[in-house]
């Protein structure tokens, strides 16, 4: 399976920081944007920021910004959708989302998101964590956690996304459960590398990470 290009929502409106981009927000004295890009960018073939208003503070990070597409904050799937049009018009088959605000996510998020993929319909699968951090991995739905910022997406599917968006739809894992998405399974200790920075709190928790070396 060839390597799918990056995409990293930021998209949100960050209500609970005050609104703003979170993505700009200082860890360990990187934003955590600079984070996210240095630990997805080995793992793709290319790599995108989906954002909206004025494209130009983000021309730091010499990224496309891809805005939405479907009017209204409709969601993270509006991001995916901005990625998977920008991807065809790269001829890439396949993209893996990321979420602006989750500096700690795992290093193979990629390679096992594609494990999870394989034999399905299409390439698409979703990161998932044990529901319980304590226990053992285990699979099935009703013990795990899903990630729905963390995603394998197909382009072949883009226009049923779309279709599925000018619908109405907007919680992701309706659309793929839909689509029998696979599930690539992550340990959650010593913390879950998809925690991720919607508070101040949560900002004090990721620099304690940061500088405790258990990234």
């Amino acid at each position: 399976m060839s390597r799918p290009a990056g995409v990293i929502l930021a998209g949100g409106l960050a209500t609970r920081m005050g609104g703003g981009d979170k993505g700009m927000l200082q860890v360990g004295g990187q934003s955590l944007l600079s984070r996210v890009i240095a630990r997805l960018e080995p793992q793709v073939a290319g790599l995108a920021l989906n954002a909206n208003g004025d494209a130009a503070r983000f021309a730091d990070y010499d990224l496309p910004v891809l805005p939405d597409s479907i009017a209204g904050f409709p969601g993270p799937l509006a991001g995916v959708l901005a990625g998977l049009d920008w991807a065809a018009e790269n001829g890439t088959g396949a993209i893996v989302t990321v979420a602006a605000d989750t500096p700690f996510f795992p290093a193979d998020l990629v390679s096992r998101l594609q494990q999870a993929a394989r034999g399905k319909p299409h390439p698409l699968a979703l990161a998932t964590t044990p529901r319980d951090a304590g226990e053992a991995l285990k699979s099935g739905r009703k013990r795990v956690n899903r990630h729905p910022t963390f995603g394998l997406w197909p382009v072949a599917l883009r226009d049923d996304l779309r279709a599925a968006l000018n619908d109405g739809l907007r919680k992701v894992v309706l659309w793929t459960d839909r689509h029998d998405a696979g599930e690539a399974l992550f340990p959650a200790t010593p913390f879950d590398p998809f925690f991720n920075v919607n508070t101040p709190e949560d900002l004090a928790r990721a620099e304690a990470l940061a500088h405790g070396g258990e990234s």
